[in-house]
């Protein structure tokens, strides 16, 4: 399975688009915006349990058309949420 590593490959594109911001090295990947129906299932899912195994992330990545890496970034970002409203 290709699985992104997050970063845009750093082809001629990617080069003549750092140099013409004027920033060097690889560039961030494009911010995901979730679809509303992609969030519900997360919430749902995080107000159940709020850790992740790798079957269960892997279950919810497939499910949600979304990569697994994408799955633990948002549940260890709405974590963090968490923590802070507390």
């Amino acid at each position: 399975a290709d699985e992104s590593s997050g970063y845009e490959s750093e082809s001629a594109g990617g080069e003549r688009a750092a140099a013409a911001s004027g920033t060097r090295g690889r560039q961030r990947r494009a911010r995901t915006a979730f679809t509303s129906e992609q969030v519900c299932r997360l919430e749902k899912t995080f107000q159940r349990q709020k850790y992740l195994g790798a079957s269960e992330r892997r279950k919810l990545a497939a499910a949600l058309h979304l990569s697994e890496i994408q799955i633990k970034t948002w549940f260890q970002n709405r974590r963090m949420k968490l923590k802070r409203q507390i």
